[in-house]
């Protein structure tokens, strides 16, 4: 069993442990992260191949200026490691006009003065005419959005951490960690970890890190689909990343980038489970069949084979805002947890916001809107 002292330590290399890690690296603070696994891997929540990048956002206009940020960071990362990691080629959200999606996309639109378009279907048909849906629905365009290549991301934020002297311990399960005077004690698998400060940022397995707190946080399960589509349907034809919010539930996807064709999944829905480690990654019955009607209606003219699927993990709050907070009863212990599923492409500005707080500066991104809610 080993012990040693650093500055900070991360519990947690997903998407925005690793950006943590980069983030305090690069400031010369003595960082140990840790994770159970291998990352990046697919047992969490930053997996898949890809997510959407998004600035007109519907959740809420206070994380614009996080995710204007956010594309900064993940041009600046690109630079530094030589990795591709940001795809633009556009997003149409697609809804009843006076629908939550929407109306929050355009109350982000406005606020916010973003490039957008809000089209008819007619006018969105005429554009792509592979989406199909009711005439009375209405779409916005946002040619600056795309998708990242998630785990390119996590790498290259874990290869910036490294050449910055970050230290890592992998395949290690932290059982614990408590704060003695100035001090926090990390236990783990391989020993026990002592830093002046942590962050805590470990995706689904957050409601057992902190069991010890009051903190509501749920797992979901969630299930990615491909289908075999014709080549219109790629990133090379011009095919968009699209959000459809249908009055059985809010679908998403990405076109088609390998041969495993185009990427579906649904965004509301999945099932609660508890430790992901022992959860079934079989594909779904139920959720096949929904995405399947889903891709149907949208896409009749893409098919109904499915080339692959995954599972991956939404870790949720009660309002499906993100925690970043300290910790309720450990001053040194920082939170990043509760991304409710839509807190990848904010990973290098969270990574940025929680190395600000680890060593003492203001920051100037707005989070106070992220604290713990009672």
């Amino acid at each position: 069993m080993t012990s040693a002292h650093f500055d900070a330590i991360v519990i947690g290399l997903g998407g925005i442990g690793s950006a943590a890690c980069a983030a305090l690296a690069s400031r010369g603070v003595r960082v140990l992260g840790i994770d159970r696994h291998s990352p990046p891997h697919d047992r969490g929540s930053s997996h898949g191949a890809t997510r959407i990048i998004r600035r007109a956002y519907f959740e809420h206009p206070d994380y614009v200026p996080l995710v204007e940020r956010a594309y900064r960071l993940w041009e600046r990362l690109e630079q530094e490691t030589g990795r591709q990691l940001l795809t633009r080629c556009g997003l149409l959200q697609i809804g009843p006009g006076e629908g939550a999606v929407l109306r929050g996309v355009m109350a982000s639109v406005t606020r916010h003065r973003l490039t957008a378009e809000k089209w008819t279907a007619a006018e969105t048909r005429k554009h792509f005419p592979l989406f199909s849906f009711p005439d009375d629905w209405s779409a916005v365009w946002e040619p600056g959005a795309g998708y990242l290549a998630v785990e390119d991301c996590v790498a290259a934020q874990i290869e910036s951490a490294r050449r910055h002297g970050a230290a890592f311990q992998l395949e290690t399960v932290v059982h614990g960690f408590r704060q003695t005077g100035s001090r926090v004690e990390v236990t783990t698998s391989a020993g026990e970890y002592q830093a002046e400060q942590i962050v805590v940022a470990p995706g689904p397995w957050s409601p057992g890190v902190l069991s010890d707190t009051n903190l509501s946080l749920r797992v979901l399960r969630k299930q990615l689909h491909w289908f075999e589509a014709p080549s219109a349907f790629s990133v090379d034809a011009g095919f968009p990343t699209f959000l459809v919010d249908t009055p059985g539930g809010v679908f998403y996807g990405f076109p088609a980038i390998d041969e495993r064709g185009l990427k579906v999944a649904e965004h509301t829905g999945g099932e609660e489970v508890g430790d992901p480690d022992e959860v079934s990654r079989e594909l779904d019955d139920e959720d096949a069949r929904r995405v399947a009607e889903f891709v149907g209606g949208c896409f009749p003219q893409c098919g109904q084979t499915r080339r692959d699927h995954a599972v991956c993990f939404y870790t949720m709050t009660r309002d499906e805002h993100f925690i970043i907070d300290r910790h309720p009863a450990m001053d040194r212990v920082h939170l990043a947890v509760g991304f409710s599923g839509h807190g990848f492409k904010f990973a290098p500005a969270i990574g940025e916001v929680l190395a600000d707080r680890v060593t003492g500066s203001a920051t100037e991104l707005p989070v106070d809107f992220l604290r713990i809610r009672t």
